[in-house]
């Protein structure tokens, strides 16, 4: 996608409106966006959406260059870069809480962009005015040998026939190629994403961000209303998650059996799995020592009375007690690519295994489509694109083929591939995710230590099956930076210079009710979700308790990321009134910041034909030969961080299926 140079003055503009030079002392206030490459980097973002997204984004620069402009806002018919500052801030204050869905928006997308570009970007070597001020140093934490020695890749030529092909090399993908190696076939696995070695994660944010994650990690749903983070790379999230390894809960275990008519999830057989998936992936509740956000949690949740615990990981702390202290700080940096490889995702673990013993491993690689004939499987047509090369098609006949794309891309490939099933993209959850920021008297400094060692589940199952987890996020200036609210340039830098005192706590929901995923004109998944009342309910509870836990831990403020709803101090004798406020407000789109960092359903497992497209071995009930092996596959969601659910799935299905 290029611009015209009116289209990149009114982004450029829109930009140095976000993030302003102003007259006051010091490098960091008279800085402005447009002092970096601000544009390119805002376009890397677009340029990694489907056409269509890519069109909606010019057609936003277009009214921003045209008179019409004024309409939007009742302001002067002049376009954006002919206004003056005040003027351009007050027109995106009109934007931010207009009752117009579509201009919420275009103020949503444009912040988003901009300042997670500006405060997650490095560039050159120079110091850079952004990160210097907010205390915040992205380079590399001294030297600690890289435990990781293996490498998958190959020279071997790719083969035109193998007994099985694997999409996805995540949570689900890797666990299958692994098993199916084990019983003796030959395995291709096919990666859409990147092969980031440890040696090439740079621990930059928006690099990485972009490297790793689907879309840049700009993938949203079709309204923008949910931010959706998904690995996209070899190892896919189990290479870019926050380590966090709880087993699937007995009552998620009954529900998908009794409800959903998978017997098998209540079998010994079954729960035996999860012991031998933690004993593969280094999974235990060790730790050098929580993190001050994690404390937080901890000490607020004891002072009332809240359940709180260690949350197990798949990382193990260096025997040698000299690498402790830059293992520690290495730990905050997980969720860009475990650079020092201690986290034991499958890239590490079950992709190694599988390729050691003869696997082929195709990153850079989509699978377009599963080819069938009479009702059966006998190939799969992929596309290869490697950065700087023309991409190549290709097909690989095989006997099986193993979807492990994730919720979003395996309804995907199985629509290109004419599976017809009413179910297929349908029930899409998201565990819903928003943040409540703690502003502390003591450094917290988000970015070091391990991400998410504490929970509180004191409302895990506020309704019968449905309620909510409390945890921690890593928040590197980027991450702080789209959570910050906006209501001037000024207010915004003031505000982003108390980064290393914020602490934030997510509201991780069990939502009841899913979206669904469909396929763009181009063949790309569309994701439409829409908070129901019900998860909204939870949400909002959880979102007032962690609040209460901020306070009773030392906070001195808190803020609730809703536009409608500002900061508030722990002393302030209208605190419960703005807790209960939060149950009154508008949470119509944008009105508020969604999140996802976790994708379900879509291709659901059980034993009702008219309700479940793949039967309780993981088979599709349209096409033999054809199974699914990842989130998708989940007939509800999980309600915990998923890797564990997925993986124990993953092998249950492998090995079910394998000779059959």
């Amino acid at each position: 996608m290029q611009l015209n140079a009116t289209q990149e003055q009114a982004l450029r503009a829109i930009c140095d409106t976000f993030i302003p030079s102003l007259d006051r002392e010091g490098k960091y206030w008279r800085h402005a966006a447009s002092d970096v490459p601000i544009v390119e980097a805002v376009l890397s973002s677009v340029r990694r959406n489907p056409p269509a997204a890519q069109a909606e984004f010019k057609q936003l620069l277009d009214l921003l260059c045209s008179n019409a402009l004024g309409a939007t806002w009742l302001g002067p018919l002049k376009p954006v870069a002919e206004l003056t500052l005040e003027q351009r801030e007050q027109l995106l204050n009109s934007w931010q809480h207009s009752a117009v869905p579509s201009l919420r928006k275009a103020f949503a997308t444009l912040k988003k962009l901009c300042c997670l570009h500006y405060y997650g970007s490095s560039h050159g070597q120079q110091p850079y005015p952004a990160w210097e001020a907010v205390g915040y140093r992205g380079e590399r934490i001294g030297e600690v040998p890289v435990r990781h020695t293996g490498s998958l890749t190959s020279e071997r030529a790719v083969p035109t026939h193998v007994d099985a092909v694997v999409i996805g090399s995540g949570a689900g993908g890797g666990v299958v190629a692994a098993e199916l190696v084990k019983q003796g076939l030959e395995v291709l696995v096919l990666e859409k994403g990147a092969y980031v070695t440890e040696a090439d994660m740079t621990r930059r944010e928006t690099e990485m961000y972009g490297r790793l994650y689907e879309r840049g990690a700009a993938l949203s749903t079709q309204d923008g209303a949910v931010s959706i983070l998904a690995g996209s790379c070899v190892g896919g999230g189990t290479t870019v998650n926050w380590s966090a390894s709880f087993e699937t809960p007995d009552w998620i275990l009954e529900e998908w059996a009794t409800e959903h008519d998978n017997p098998h999830f209540l079998t010994k057989e079954y729960k035996e799995l999860f012991g031998e998936i933690k004993a593969r992936t280094d999974i235990g509740t060790q730790l050098s020592e929580h993190n001050p956000q994690n404390s937080a949690l901890l000490r607020g949740a004891e002072a009332l009375g809240y359940h709180r615990d260690v949350i197990a990981r798949n990382v193990q702390p260096p025997a040698d007690t000299a690498d402790r202290g830059a293992y520690w700080q290495s730990q905050g940096y997980g969720g860009l690519g475990d650079s020092y490889g201690y986290k034991s995702g499958t890239m590490k673990t079950y992709l190694q295994d599988a390729v050691d013993g003869g696997a082929h491993l195709l990153p850079h690689t989509e699978a377009d489509c599963i080819l069938t004939k009479q009702g059966r499987t006998y190939a799969v047509a992929y596309t290869t694109t490697i950065p700087g090369q023309k991409p190549t098609q290709a097909t690989v006949r095989c006997r099986k083929v193993y979807v492990c794309a994730g919720a979003i891309h395996s309804p995907a490939v199985l629509l290109r591939s004419g599976f017809t099933h009413d179910h297929i993209g349908r029930h899409l959850y998201l565990h819903p995710t928003n943040a409540v920021m703690g502003v502390y008297p003591d450094r917290m400094e988000g970015w070091y230590g391990p991400m998410m060692s504490a929970v509180s589940d004191e409302y895990t199952r506020l309704d019968g099956n449905f309620g909510y987890k409390l945890e921690t996020p890593p928040l590197h200036p980027g991450f702080m930076a789209l959570a910050t609210p906006w209501q001037s340039g000024e207010q915004f830098k003031e505000a982003m210079l108390r980064t290393a005192h914020v602490g934030a706590f997510i509201v991780l929901t069990r939502d009841k009710h899913g979206g669904r995923v469909r396929l763009d004109s181009d063949g790309a998944p569309a994701v439409t979700y829409r908070l129901h009342k019900y998860d909204r309910a939870h949400l909002v509870h959880g979102m007032q308790q962690a609040a209460r836990i901020h306070r009773a831990a030392g906070a001195e403020s808190v803020q609730v990321l809703h536009t409608e709803l500002g900061e508030i101090a722990c002393d302030d004798p209208k605190w419960e009134f703005y807790l209960k406020r939060m149950s009154h407000l508008s949470w119509a789109a944008h009105r508020f910041q969604l999140y996802s960092a976790h994708q379900m359903g879509t291709c659901r497992m059980g034993g009702r034909t008219a309700d479940h497209p793949f039967k309780p071995t993981g088979e599709s009930r349209e096409v033999q030969g054809v199974y699914i092996a990842d989130a998708s596959a989940f007939p509800q969601c999980s309600g915990v961080n998923p890797m564990l659910s997925i993986q124990a799935l993953a092998l249950w299905v492998a090995r079910t299926t394998a000779l059959a």
